[in-house]
């Protein structure tokens, strides 16, 4: 897409019937037909490349506006949910269980969703202690687990308590997953635990909408960028059709939060003032549960040989 200039036909270079214009006395003289101008370079070529620029522009405008389209109608569905009372988390999580079962087994596809449950709770918590009502979480089969709400905060800070509360207690479940593991020496429940660790540390990938980028709000919004090249070159590496569904919604969300960042309207600049200690602080916590989760993922991990995967386990 070109830089958002309108280039119009000027009305000095043309006559009625597309005709040229006679050039002057003592002006250097034009050939009709040659395109080019007084230096001799072809107008025609660059008249030609503004014309691709546009329509180049117009092709991507059409296609990102599908898209946003696209991902307009999901959330429109996705909102509805909640009304639906078939839809409830129970039921959500049922149907979830009998997906994940199709290729983990039962009792491994149980644990993974109530370890999905632990994590969103920890969103609806801590919503709840900035004042915020969310609803209950709604499972989605293989790509998580989801909550409403009318906002995340009315700050940048809130936003990133917010978006940090939910690994902060997926960890916690995680990590509890594991010492009944080892209590009961169970590699069921070390996956599980691993699983556990693997998905909240996905969570922080640094782009919105992922929790990641809930907290680069208020340390560095700059950063869902790299986040975004994170998640690109990771669909580009493994070919995986999940991440492309993450890479168009984390870009999308993206080029929203930023147009409406640039702005730089009293309301932007107010949500996005962080004190240095708030942004200290969410740093501190956003690295220590990386490190954590890692630590935790090396502890939990088991290699699978002769066959055996997470059904037989």
């Amino acid at each position: 897409m070109d830089s958002g200039e309108t280039y119009l036909p000027s009305a000095a270079n043309a006559l009625p019937g597309g005709a040229l214009p006679p050039s002057r006395p003592g002006s250097p003289e034009v050939l009709p037909g040659a395109g080019g101008d007084a230096f001799g370079e072809p107008r025609a070529a660059g008249a030609g490349l503004r014309n691709l620029r546009r329509r180049v522009g117009g092709v991507l405008a059409a296609i990102v506006a599908l898209i946003a389209k696209f991902f307009a109608a999901i959330k429109g569905l996705l909102l509805l949910v909640p009304k639906i009372k078939l839809l409830t988390t129970a039921g959500t999580a049922l149907v979830s269980v009998a997906a994940y079962s199709l290729w983990f087994g039962w009792w491994f596809a149980v644990g993974l969703v109530v370890l999905l449950f632990v994590h969103e709770m920890g969103h609806v918590i801590q919503l709840r202690r900035e004042g915020i009502r969310a609803t209950a979480p709604m499972f989605i089969p293989f790509l998580g687990a989801m909550i409403s709400a009318k906002s995340l905060g009315e700050n940048a800070l809130a936003e990133a308590r917010v978006g940090l509360a939910g690994p902060i207690l997926g960890t916690v479940g995680a990590a509890a997953c594991l010492v009944v593991a080892e209590a009961a020496n169970s590699d069921l429940l070390r996956a599980l635990a691993y699983f556990g660790f693997f998905l909240n540390l996905i969570n922080l990938v640094p782009v919105v909408p992922f929790d990641g980028g809930r907290a680069m709000a208020a340390m560095a919004p700059s950063m869902w960028f790299l986040g975004l090249g994170a998640l690109v070159a990771l669909l580009l590496l493994t070919g995986n059709p999940f991440l492309l569904l993450f890479v168009l919604l984390g870009g999308l969300e993206t080029h929203r939060r930023w147009r409406a960042r640039k702005t730089r309207s009293l309301e932007q600049a107010a949500y996005y003032r962080v004190p240095r200690r708030g942004r200290l602080l969410v740093g501190a916590v956003y690295v220590g549960l990386i490190a954590l989760l890692a630590l935790g993922m090396h502890e939990t991990h088991i290699l699978a040989s002769g066959g055996h995967s997470f059904r037989h386990l």
